[in-house]
């Protein structure tokens, strides 16, 4: 293992060598820009809220780091549902455009901010950014950034922070899982549910129910004990195999899966909200869509859960990290998820890898519930020629294409390549 550490040890130095050479007889980062660029990069710029044409590769200024900041040369970013919605700006107090969008990636440590500690300059790490890490470069605080453990590749480690640190959270800080439970977990295929699969086994005799379209279950269905597809009568058929219900719910739909998911729950149960895909049905914001959701959610009763002994709950990972300074706390999580990954008990999985170029393809893949384990947005990766299409462009006429929402069911879809 340390002759291992050692070659990767080298191997960053030698990166960091070659890329600060071609940087500098090129002129831009990755080698892309024109000469006398050099404090340019490439990022994922959304220009305004919208449907996907709102999304361009852009040059931008190349951030430097603050106090307390590390800069990192991303190799890979996470791609996530939030990122829909907030490309719509369907969430609340969006910030404003024009905006790099993105939460996390993975990379090399190129420079320390001040007073930065246990860091340091060619370390590969994967972090949590609040914003702005769909780019070549990027800075955040040191408590928001990891190591990544020597036999995790840079896209594994892209895929890793967010939903095992989001399925950590629920299952074991909020839920109390322990052995003998049973879980719900919608959108069995994802990213999220994946990790939440993966956890479960390492409790003994821990059942897991899951939803997700039909075509998935083929690839997933070793991963839970029971699968059921997402359009059909699930509350039956759960009840059918356990007639009193499960311990744990995690909900990322909203809508009537609400209702639905309190209605199974054991005494002393817990129902989780931790997103609202179910509000994401066109290309562009949709009020429409988002009052039916809403309209659909069931009245909670307070005295009713008393007298059932249930237990509804949410959680948002960013507003822990970004809102409510609970950096500490996820740093204790991200620790104990490491030692399950260098364990060989838990490992991201990865759907598919995307040039910073195909971004809008990635994010029509996530919008179709198509991916099974996360999307990658890998940097040095160069765009498919058939998938470039005009993500670094505008018009022939210098302006951006108008969405029209009642379009969209009509548009012809870019087919996926693998």
């Amino acid at each position: 293992m340390a002759k291992e550490g050692a070659q990767r040890a080298e191997e960053t130095e030698q990166m960091i060598e070659k890329e600060g050479g071609r940087d500098a007889a090129e002129g831009g980062a990755g080698g892309s820009l024109r000469a006398g660029d050099a404090k340019e990069m490439r990022a994922v710029v959304l220009s305004a809220f919208g449907g996907l044409n709102k999304l361009r590769v852009s040059k931008k200024a190349m951030p430097e780091p603050q106090e307390g900041e590390l800069k990192i040369r991303v190799k890979a970013c996470g791609l996530n549902f939030i990122d829909l919605m907030v490309r719509q700006g369907n969430i609340d107090n969006p910030p404003k455009t024009p905006l790099v969008p993105g939460f996390e990636c993975s990379g090399i440590v190129e420079a320390l901010g001040d007073s930065v500690k246990g860091f340091e300059i060619g370390d590969r790490v994967m972090a949590f950014v609040n914003y702005n890490a769909w780019a070549e470069v990027v800075c955040t605080p040191v408590e928001f950034v990891y190591k990544i453990p020597d036999d995790m590749n840079f896209s594994e480690a892209a895929a890793f922070p967010m939903n095992f640190v989001t399925a950590y959270m629920m299952l074991f800080e909020v839920a109390n899982l322990r052995e003998g439970m049973s879980v719900l977990v919608h959108s069995a295929g994802g990213g999220v549910g994946q990790a939440v699969a993966q956890l479960c086994s390492t409790i003994p005799n821990v059942t897991v129910f899951g939803t997700a379209s039909s075509f998935k279950h083929e690839a997933i269905k070793n991963s839970v004990t029971h699968l059921f597809d997402r359009n059909a009568d699930y509350v039956q058929e759960v009840k059918r195999i356990s007639t009193d219900g499960v311990d744990i719910v995690l909900d990322c739909l909203c809508g009537e899966n609400t209702g639905k998911g309190l209605s199974l729950l054991k005494p002393l149960g817990t129902y989780i909200l931790y997103g609202s895909s179910n509000m994401v049905t066109g290309e562009t914001k949709s009020f429409f869509s988002f009052a039916k959701s809403w309209w659909q959610v069931e009245k909670v009763n307070p005295i009713k859960l008393y007298e059932e002994n249930k237990v509804i709950a949410g959680f948002s990972l960013l507003n822990l990290l970004f809102k409510q300074n609970r950096g500490a706390l996820i740093k204790g999580v991200m620790d104990k998820l490491l030692n399950l990954y260098n364990n060989k008990k838990i490992k991201p999985v990865v759907d598919s890898l995307w040039a910073l170029e195909e971004v809008k393809e990635a994010m029509q893949r996530i919008h179709d519930r198509g991916n099974i384990g996360k999307l990658i947005l890998d940097v040095e990766k160069a765009p498919t020629p058939l998938m470039a299409n005009d993500s670094t462009e505008t018009s022939e006429a210098g302006e951006e294409e108008e969405d029209h929402e009642g379009d969209n069911e009509n548009k012809e879809r870019m087919p996926f390549i693998q």
